[in-house]
């Protein structure tokens, strides 16, 4: 019977992927700030919205290819000396991350489809984006759009908190732990290695 190797690191592509929707989940927190609490010009402001929406949605073809490219390839291990109770926190916040990214973006896309206003999606200025179906025709859109917007902005709070949580241990266990997790995703960095020991004197 042929054994499957554990795999050391993340795969090329779990890891392009990783850090596309890294960047992209940056630019909508930046937006989504400047939009909501900046005071910006109302062109500017219509152009923001437009950009938000054109991001959002790639995050979320992003995070479909990285579902599915995770459903066939076996991601690395974590440390063998790391904690049973860290080990399912860790999968309970990656968990969590995984369907924030997704649902955040279907809700946004929901939300847009029952505004009152109407306004069409053109991604980055170039490619038409349907709206959802049912919602446009929606008797009481402004109270929908109000409950999803709601959710989107609850959502925006609890995506920023895990992904300090998600740093934060990402750097605890590259700097004071000294393990490969961080490692794992990042191809430039040098292997961490063991910890000096310090001989008694």
């Amino acid at each position: 019977m042929r054994t499957v190797a554990t795999p050391r690191r993340y795969t090329l592509v779990a890891i392009v992927l990783h850090w596309l929707i890294a960047l992209g989940i940056l630019a909508l927190l930046g937006l989504g700030l400047a939009m909501t609490r900046g005071s910006l010009p109302p062109m500017d402001r219509f152009a923001f919205y437009q950009w938000h929406k054109s991001v959002g949605i790639t995050v979320l073809g992003l995070m479909v290819l990285r579902v599915a490219w995770r459903l066939f390839n076996r991601p690395p291990p974590l440390p063998a000396a790391m904690p049973k109770a860290e080990k399912r926190a860790a999968g309970a916040a990656h968990l969590a991350l995984y369907g924030l990214l997704v649902a955040m973006p279907l809700v946004g896309w929901a939300m847009v489809s029952a505004s009152p206003y109407n306004i069409p999606t053109v991604l980055y200025g170039t490619i038409p984006w349907p709206h959802l179906p049912v919602l446009p025709e929606l008797p009481n859109k402004a109270a929908v759009e109000g409950a999803l917007k709601l959710v989107h902005s609850t959502g925006a709070w609890l995506l920023m908190a895990l992904l300090v949580l998600h740093v934060g241990a990402a750097l605890r266990h590259h700097l004071a732990l000294r393990d490969d997790t961080l490692w794992r995703m990042l191809p430039l960095v040098r292997r961490p290695g063991p910890k000096p020991e310090v001989s008694p004197r």
